[in-house]
């Protein structure tokens, strides 16, 4: 069953409901996660979004994905496909309030640092704030129940936000 592609405004609590996650999260997999970081556009304060908490976790080497991940599904994250080759791990919590959305990164990961530098770019802008805020909301209209379509079509406004920002970042993989 598709799910609606949902784009609320932005909600103060987001932050907290982070660190509570992260907490969860250090307690869950313990000493392997060397970095537990809010990505995606609850981590921009006043950007729109899909009511769900993007987390990213750095893994002390890619031996310790296998380990992390059944650690998770055992706390009630349920696994979700690897759509990019990147050796990264996705986990949904459905259930939660906010949901959550984690992934298991290894150490070192592209996809990991274009996130960050993403996030960090639209932190410091206010106009490309606005801007992706159209987008998505435009995109949200255009592919209400197709979150594969939504996604992939804030593809290239991404790569070029990060392509300015890290120029070596050219044929990387965009989240």
């Amino acid at each position: 069953m598709a799910t609606l592609v949902e784009i609320v405004p932005y909600d103060a609590s987001w932050p907290r409901h982070f660190l509570m996650i992260a907490r969860d999260l250090r307690a869950i997999l313990g000493s392997s996660a060397i970095a537990i970081d809010h990505i995606g556009s609850t981590a921009v304060p006043g950007l729109p979004a899909k009511p769900v908490i993007d987390v990213d976790v750095i893994l002390s080497g890619p031996s310790d994905i296998s380990t992390a991940s059944d650690a998770l599904a055992a706390a009630g994250y349920e696994a979700r496909e690897n759509r990019y080759d990147d050796g990264v791990r996705a986990f949904l919590k459905r259930f939660a309030t906010p949901q959550q959305r984690v992934y298991l990164c290894p150490p070192g990961n592209r996809t990991h640092e274009r996130r960050l530098v993403f996030r960090d770019v639209l932190r410091g802008h206010a106009e490309t704030v606005a801007a992706y805020a159209t987008l998505k909301t435009e995109l949200a209209r255009k592919f209400p129940y197709d979150g594969d379509a939504y996604t992939a079509a804030k593809g290239d406004f991404i790569n070029r936000i990060v392509g300015n920002a890290l120029p070596d970042a050219a044929g990387l993989t965009a989240s």
